[in-house]
């Protein structure tokens, strides 16, 4: 289950880096260039990875008796919040008929998007550490 979350966090964050780079772009829509292309492909995989994303979290807690579950739990609960507010701005981008550079760069600078990948990057780093070896975990650099 953990494996499944990092990897839909993966997924979002790959988006959010490839969406940087496309708003650099100053095109004028999605049509007729390879990175346009790879737009809405991002955004797809991006919109698979955010669709249940909460409700799988929530699973993790029980299924991997994550404790303390309510602090968990809550957490998710503010994750699944900013992760539907996403997918509404990113499936609104995906309805348009064109995609531009402008387009992106306010998708990427929505409070919502900015919100859930911060929240990604806790929830990966949390959970990847649950993944290592305790003597992986590094407490204090340099000792």
């Amino acid at each position: 289950m953990r494996a499944e979350i990092l990897n839909r966090c993966e997924v979002v964050e790959e988006c959010y880096e490839f969406l940087l780079a496309y708003a650099a772009q100053g095109l004028p829509s999605d049509e007729g260039s390879k990175s346009g292309g790879q737009a809405r492909e991002f955004l797809q995989r991006a919109v698979r990875a955010l669709t249940g994303l909460g409700e799988t979290c929530a699973t993790a807690v029980r299924d991997e008796s994550l404790e303390p579950a309510h602090k968990y739990l809550a957490f998710f609960a503010v994750l699944d919040r900013d992760s539907r507010d996403s997918l509404a701005a990113i499936e609104l981008v995906l309805a348009q008929s064109a995609i531009s550079s402008q387009l992106i760069d306010n998708l990427n600078a929505s409070i919502h998007l900015r919100a859930l990948l911060t929240d990604l990057f806790l929830v990966a780093e949390i959970l990847g550490k649950h993944d290592r070896p305790a003597e992986q975990v590094v407490t204090n650099p340099g000792d």
